[in-house]
C-alpha cells in the first residue's frame, strides 16, 4: 500500500524553525511512509482526544502528527501532516475539524496555550507520550474540584457571544478559551496556536475592531460561500492550503532554506490576490500588513493564468527605482524565468521616459532635472521680478498639481481647474497672476532646455492618452464596418498592430503617485477589460505631496477596495507609539488621510502579532551630546546582534540603522561614528546602500520600503521635525496649506518608525518634536 503526503500550511513554517537534522529524517520519513504508511517502525497510534489525528514516528524525540484526508480508487491513502513536535508536546487534546466559513482544515494547537486560560476554560492537557526520564508530576486540579479564585480581571473579550466569535469563523475548539481570556498576554499565547482566521478575528476584536468590520475586513474575503459537509475531509483538503510533499522537498533542505522554498499568504490575503475584478482594485493597509507581498502575488496570479508568449502584457511599476530593484528581486524569487520575462517592471519615471522617447525625435529631447533645480529657477525668476507675493515653493506645487496634474492647457481653462487639498482658494486676479509667472518659469526651462519630471510626466501622460483615443477609434470603426477595409485602414493610417501597452497593471506605494503618472498608467491599459490595474497602498506613508482623486482620473475603485490590517513586521509595542504619530491621541487634533479617492482612511483595527520592548526615548541637551549617545547605542546592539541564538558569530551589517531628517544631519553623523566613533557606515542613496558599512544611514524619505532589526532616528527635535521655518508662515495665511505640511511631516515621521523590527531608538536636542508620543 502507498501513501500521498500534504503539508499543511502551519506545519510548514513551523518546520522552518527546527534543526536542519530534524528536517532531513522528515524528509527520511515522508519518503518511507509514502512507500508504506503501515511500517512497524513509525508506531502509529490515534490521539484519543480526536480520533482524526495520528502520531507517527519521525525519530526518537519528534512525532509527525497526520490526519487521514481519503482513499484513491487504487488504493493510494492521503494523508495531511498537520504539525511536527517534539513528544513532550504532543498532547491527547490536539484537534482537527473544517472551519464553518472557509471550508478549509484547521489544526487547533492548545499544547501553547496559558495555564491560566485552559484552567478557566475547564481543560486539563494530557501528554500523549510521558516522558520517562522525568519523574511524574502531579495531577492538575479539575475545576470541579479546585478552590474557586477570584478572577483577576474581567474577560478581555466580554462584549462578544460564543455565538458572534462562531459566526465570524472562529474554530470552534478555541471559542470558549477566546472567551476566558482576560489580558493581551494570554490572548498572545492563545492565537500562538490557532488557525490564521481565528488569529486575524480575535487580534482585530481586541484591537477595537466592530463586529461589522471584522466580518467585512476579515471573514468576508476569505468565505466560502455556502455551509460546508463539515466531515468531509477529502473535499475540505482541496479549499486548504497544503504543499504536496516528495522529493522536491530535499532540494530545499540540503540548501538548509525551507522557508524560501514556499512563500506563504494569510487567507485574507490570498483572496485578494486570486480574486476576480471588473476593474481597477485596491488593497490598502499600514506599514508591515503585507501591501507588497500582495502585489507581488497578484502579478504572479495574473501571469500564470496568461495564454503562451513572448510579449509582455503585465506591468509592475513604483514610485522610485530603488523599490522597483527590490521588487524585481523579491518577484524573481516567487516565479519561474520563462514567466518573469513575460513581466515589465519598471519605476514610473522610466516609463515615462520610455514614452518620450518614442514620440520624440533625435536630437530633440529636453534634459530632465529634479525639483530642487527647478525650485532654484522659480526662486531666480521672483527674484529677478522683485515679485513676493508668492512662495517659490507654493508656485512650483501649484504648476505640477493642479496646472501639469489636470493637463490644463489655457489660462481660461485654469479658471476653472479643480484645487482640492491645495489650501487657500484663489480668487480669478491671483489666479491670472500665478498664470503669468508660470508662463515666464516655463519659458525660462525651454531657453536651458531642461524640463522636470512633473513636465515629461505630463507629456507622457498626453501621448498615451492619444494613444489610447486611437486605439478607440480603431475599434469604433472595426464595429461600424464589420471589419471589412481594416487592413487597408491600418496600413494607410500606420496603426497596424496598434493596442494597448499592457493587459493588466499592478502599481506597489500608489499614495506617492502625481495625477499625470496616473493618467499616463490609465491610458496603458484597456479599460473595458477586467483585472486591467490592482493598486497597492497607503496615504498614512504619503511622503511627497501628490493628493489624487483615482476616480476623477477615470480609475474607479469604488466596491473593489480592501484593507489589511495584521502586521507582520512591527512590533505591538513600536506600532502603538508609530499609530499614535499619525493619529495622535487626547490632544484634540484630527489628522485627516485620504484614501486615494474623495473618501476618508484610517487605520482602526491595525495591530501586530509580535512583541518586542518598548521604543527609547532619549533626551540630550546639544546635538553633540546626541551623536555621543547614538555611538553608544549602536555599538551596544553590534555586540548583540554579532552572535546567534545558538552562540556562533554573525554579521550584523545591514541589520542596523539611523535615520534622520535630511542630507545634511546624514554627513554630520556619518562623520561622528566614523571619525570618533569608529562605526563603518553606509549611506542609503536612491540606488540603495553605498558601501558597505555596518551600519545604514539615510534621510527618512530613503527607508521607504525597507526595514531592520534595529533602528536609531535622531535629530527628532522640534524646529527639525517639522522644519517649522517652513510651515509656520503657513499657520495664519494659509492653514488648509499649514494642516497639508503637517500631515506629510507626520507621515514621514511614521514611515521612519515603522521601518524598525525588534528595538526603536527615538532621540532629540532641546526641545523634542511636537509628533512624538511622549
Amino acid at each position: 500500500m502507498t501513501a500521498r503526503l500534504s503539508l499543511y500550511r502551519k506545519a510548514e513554517q513551523e518546520l522552518y524553525k527546527l534543526d536542519r537534522s530534524v528536517k532531513a529524517q522528515f524528509y527520511d520519513f515522508c519518503h518511507d511512509f509514502r512507500k508504506n504508511p503501515n511500517l512497524p517502525g513509525f508506531q502509529r497510534k490515534k490521539l484519543k482526544g480526536d480520533s482524526r489525528i495520528w502520531s507517527a514516528r519521525v525519530n526518537q524525540s519528534y512525532r509527525a502528527l497526520l490526519a487521514p484526508t481519503g482513499v484513491d480508487a487504487d488504493g493510494t491513502e492521503s494523508w495531511l501532516v498537520i504539525a511536527v513536535r517534539h513528544r513532550k508536546d504532543v498532547y491527547e487534546e490536539l484537534q482537527v475539524a473544517v472551519n464553518r466559513v472557509t471550508g478549509e482544515i484547521e489544526f487547533v494547537d492548545l499544547a501553547v496555550v496559558g495555564d491560566s486560560a485552559l484552567r478557566r476554560a475547564g481543560i486539563t492537557l494530557t501528554p500523549a507520550e510521558p516522558d520517562p526520564t522525568e519523574p511524574p508530576t502531579e495531577p492538575t486540579p479539575s475545576p470541579a474540584t479546585e478552590p474557586a479564585r477570584p478572577q483577576a480581571a474581567p474577560a478581555l473579550l466580554a462584549a462578544y457571544t460564543a455565538d458572534q466569535l462562531r459566526e465570524l469563523g472562529v474554530a470552534e475548539q478555541l471559542i470558549e478559551l477566546a472567551l476566558a481570556v482576560t489580558d493581551s498576554t494570554e490572548l498572545d499565547q492563545l492565537v500562538e496556536g490557532s488557525p490564521l482566521l481565528s488569529k486575524d478575528i480575535l487580534y482585530g476584536l481586541a484591537a477595537g475592531m466592530d463586529i461589522d468590520e471584522v466580518r467585512k475586513e476579515i471573514t468576508q474575503p476569505v468565505e466560502l460561500g455556502h455551509e460546508p459537509d463539515l466531515g468531509d475531509f477529502a473535499a475540505a483538503l482541496t479549499r486548504t492550503k497544503v504543499t504536496a510533499v516528495d522529493d522536491a522537498v530535499q532540494a530545499a533542505i540540503d540548501e538548509g532554506d525551507f522557508r524560501a522554498w514556499k512563500v506563504f499568504l494569510h487567507p485574507t490575503q490570498e483572496r485578494i490576490v486570486r480574486r476576480h475584478y471588473n476593474g481597477p482594485a485596491r488593497v490598502s493597509g499600514g506599514p508591515g500588513t503585507g501591501k507588497t507581498i500582495v502585489a507581488l502575488h497578484r502579478v504572479k496570479h495574473l501571469v500564470e493564468q496568461m495564454p503562451p508568449g513572448h510579449d509582455k502584457p503585465i506591468l509592475l511599476t513604483t514610485f522610485t527605482k530603488n523599490l522597483t530593484t527590490d521588487l524585481r528581486l523579491r518577484l524573481a524569487s516567487l516565479i519561474e524565468p520563462e514567466l518573469l520575462a513575460r513581466i515589465e517592471i519598471a519605476h514610473i519615471d522610466q516609463l515615462a521616459a520610455r514614452v518620450l522617447g518614442e514620440n520624440t525625435a533625435p536630437g530633440r529631447g529636453r534634459q530632465r532635472v529634479y525639483d530642487n533645480v527647478a525650485l532654484n529657477e522659480m526662486r531666480q525668476l521672483l527674484a529677478e521680478l522683485d515679485d513676493r507675493r508668492w512662495e517659490p515653493e507654493f508656485l512650483l506645487e501649484e504648476w505640477e498639481q493642479v496646472i501639469l496634474g489636470q493637463s490644463v492647457p489655457t489660462r481660461s481653462a485654469y479658471f476653472q481647474a479643480r484645487r482640492a487639498g491645495r489650501g487657500r482658494s484663489l480668487t480669478r486676479p491671483e489666479r491670472n497672476h500665478i498664470w503669468k509667472l508660470i508662463e515666464q518659469f516655463t519659458a525660462r526651462l525651454d531657453k536651458l532646455g531642461v524640463e522636470t519630471w512633473g513636465q515629461a510626466s505630463e507629456r507622457a501622460a498626453r501621448f498615451e492618452i492619444e494613444r489610447a483615443a486611437k486605439i478607440r477609434a480603431r475599434r469604433e470603426y472595426k464595429e461600424e464596418v464589420g471589419g471589412k477595409d481594416l487592413i487597408h485602414r491600418d496600413n494607410s493610417s500606420g496603426m497596424r498592430y496598434l493596442g494597448y501597452r499592457y493587459r493588466h497593471i499592478v502599481v506597489d506605494e500608489a499614495q506617492d503617485l502625481s495625477p499625470a503618472h496616473w493618467k499616463m498608467l490609465r491610458a496603458m491599459a484597456d479599460p473595458d477589460l477586467p483585472n486591467d490595474m490592482f493598486i497597492a497602498g497607503d496615504t498614512h506613508q504619503r511622503i511627497y505631496d501628490h493628493q489624487v482623486a483615482l476616480g476623477a482620473l477615470g480609475i474607479n475603485i469604488r466596491g473593489r477596495s480592501s484593507r489589511l490590517t495584521l502586521s507582520y513586521r512591527t512590533t505591538r509595542e513600536i506600532l502603538a507609539d508609530a499609530l499614535r504619530v499619525v493619529e495622535p491621541r487626547n490632544s484634540g487634533q484630527k489628522v485627516g488621510y485620504d484614501d486615494l479617492d474623495d473618501g476618508t482612511d484610517n487605520l482602526a483595527g491595525y495591530r501586530s502579532v509580535l512583541h518586542g520592548p518598548a521604543p527609547s526615548f532619549t533626551p540630550y541637551d546639544t546635538w553633540d551630546a546626541e551623536l555621543a549617545g547614538l555611538a553608544t547605542t549602536l555599538a551596544t546592539w553590534r555586540d548583540e546582534l554579532s552572535t546567534d541564538e545558538n552562540g556562533s558569530p554573525r554579521d550584523p551589517s545591514g541589520h542596523i540603522a539611523v535615520c534622520v531628517a535630511d542630507r545634511d544631519m546624514v554627513s554630520q553623523t556619518m562623520y561622528y561614528l566614523i571619525t570618533k566613533a569608529g562605526i563603518t557606515c553606509a549611506e542609503l542613496t536612491k540606488d540603495g546602500p553605498k558601501g558597505d558599512g555596518e551600519v545604514h544611514v539615510g534621510t527618512m524619505h530613503r527607508f521607504k520600503g525597507l526595514e531592520y532589526q534595529r533602528l536609531a532616528i535622531v535629530g527628532a527635535s522640534d524646529g527639525i521635525i517639522p522644519r517649522t521655518h517652513v510651515i509656520d508662515r503657513f499657520r495664519t495665511e494659509d492653514p488648509p496649506r499649514y494642516e497639508r505640511e503637517q500631515r506629510k511631516a507626520r507621515s514621514l515621521l511614521f514611515v521612519a518608525t515603522t521601518r524598525a523590527r525588534d528595538a526603536l531608538n527615538i532621540s532629540w536636542h532641546d526641545r523634542p518634536s511636537p509628533y512624538l508620543p511622549i
